[in-house]
Order: C-alpha cells, then sequence, then structure tokens
C-alpha cells in the first residue's frame, strides 16, 4: 500500500464501511432500484455485488495475501462502480417508465442518508512531519 498503513487498520475501516454504506447500498439497490427490471444488466450488478460481499467475507482468512486481497477488493469496487455509472444507469434511464423512476426516486430518497464517515481511524489522512 502507498503509506505503509498497517494492514489490521485498513481490515478495520473496510469492515466498518462495509456495515455502515456498502451493505445498506447494495440492499437498497436490489430492493429498490433493480426491482423492476430483470434483465442481463441488472442481472450483472447483482453477481457483483455478491463477489464483493465474498471478498470482504475472504479478507479474515486472507492470511499472508491480505493486502493483495485488498487491492484485488478496490479494483472490484473501482470497476462495479464505473459500471453503474456509464452501463447501467443509463440503461435503467432508457428501460424504466417516468413514473418508475418518479417511484425509485422518492423510495430512495426517504432511505437514503447523507454519507457521514465517522470512523476514528483516518489512516489514509497523510499527516504531516514535524519538519515540513
Amino acid at each position: 500500500m502507498k503509506h505503509e498503513v498497517a494492514v489490521d487498520r485498513m481490515l478495520s475501516y473496510v469492515q466498518y464501511f462495509w456495515q455502515q454504506h456498502m451493505l445498506p447500498h447494495f440492499r437498497e439497490e436490489e430492493t429498490i432500484l433493480f426491482l423492476p427490471v430483470k434483465d442481463d444488466k441488472v442481472q450483472r450488478a447483482v453477481i457483483e455485488h455478491e463477489q464483493i460481499r465474498e471478498k470482504i467475507e475472504a479478507l479474515h482468512i486472507a492470511g499472508n495475501d491480505t493486502k493483495v486481497q485488498l487491492a484485488e477488493l478496490a479494483n472490484l469496487v473501482d470497476a462495479h462502480v464505473r459500471y453503474e455509472e456509464r452501463e447501467l444507469f443509463p440503461h435503467l434511464e432508457q428501460v424504466l417508465t417516468n413514473d418508475q423512476l418518479e417511484w425509485i426516486g422518492k423510495q430512495l430518497n426517504e432511505k437514503h442518508e447523507m454519507l457521514r464517515d465517522d470512523f476514528g481511524d483516518e489512516f489514509w489522512v497523510r499527516k504531516k512531519r514535524d519538519n515540513e
């Protein structure tokens, strides 16, 4: 990793972020956004959600490969986000009716909270050295 952060610190954050943000987000997508459409594009997103879940669960047993597993997880999440933004969401906007889109938007707004990351250990923030 770039800043040589202890792996256990990163694992703690991954578990926190998974429980507090990603898992609820995936549930919202799967139970609200994807509900009206059952096609290959939606199925791909659901499969990717499951792959991310499995990758996070596997981190507990990764052993010496934990850094590799974290990098693979980061790449998997990044690719999933790109897929949703570039392909899936535009596709859903085309196949869903205006009424469906309005209903979905209302449901998501009722459930969605502003992302607040209150994890105490901000290991990703680069600290200035004393002589800087």
